[in-house]
C-alpha cells in the first residue's frame, strides 16, 4: 500500500522567531502605555503678595523689561500678568499695556499706543465711555479676575494711602 503524502503543517504560532519577537514588542509597547506614571511634582510655593498702591509713574516700571514682573491696571485694579508675558511682555500683542492702565484701550478695543494716558496726566475717569465700551470694560475685569491676580490699586500721584504689610484693599 501506499501512503497518501500528508501535506506539510505549518509550525505552531510560537515556533517562527518573526511572531514571537512581534508578541515580544506588542507586550512592550502596551506595557510602556499602560504602565504608572510617576505624578508630577507640585509647583514650587509662590512668595504672596502683598497688596501695593501704585502710581502710574511707579506702575511704568513693571513692563517685563524694566522689571520682569509685568503688572497692568484695569478701572483701578493692578493685575500681575507676569504667566502671561507672551501676550503682555515687550513682544506681546498687548506689550503696550504692560506697566501702564489698560482700561481705555481695552474698553474701545484698540492696543494703540494713543489708548494709554501720558504720564503727566491724572488718571483717566473713563467718564465718556459709551454704555457698550464700558460693559466691554467690565468683562474684560471679569476675565482678568478670573486669570491673574489683583496685586494692587492704581492711586493718584500724592493719594498713597499709608500700607501695612498683608493687608488687602481697604
Amino acid at each position: 500500500m501506499d501512503s497518501v503524502p500528508q501535506p506539510e503543517v505549518a509550525p505552531a504560532f510560537g515556533a517562527n522567531p518573526r511572531n514571537v519577537f512581534l508578541l515580544l514588542l506588542a507586550f512592550a509597547l502596551a506595557y510602556y502605555q499602560l504602565r504608572p506614571r510617576k505624578a508630577p511634582l507640585p509647583p514650587a510655593p509662590v512668595a504672596p503678595e502683598v497688596f501695593t498702591y501704585y502710581t502710574p509713574k511707579e506702575l511704568k516700571k513693571f513692563n517685563g523689561v524694566e522689571d520682569k514682573r509685568i503688572l497692568m491696571a484695569i478701572r483701578g485694579n493692578v493685575f500681575d500678568v507676569s504667566i502671561g508675558k507672551q501676550f503682555y511682555g515687550p513682544q506681546g500683542p498687548y506689550g503696550n499695556f504692560a506697566g501702564r492702565d489698560a482700561s481705555r484701550g481695552l474698553a474701545k478695543g484698540s492696543f494703540e499706543e494713543d489708548m494709554l494716558t501720558p504720564m503727566n496726566e491724572p488718571i483717566d475717569k473713563l467718564e465718556d465711555l459709551t454704555e457698550e465700551e464700558e460693559t466691554a470694560l467690565i468683562d474684560w475685569e471679569a476675565h482678568f479676575k478670573n486669570k491673574y491676580q489683583v496685586v494692587g490699586a492704581l492711586v493718584e500721584e500724592g493719594q498713597k494711602p499709608t500700607q501695612k504689610a498683608g493687608l488687602t484693599k481697604e
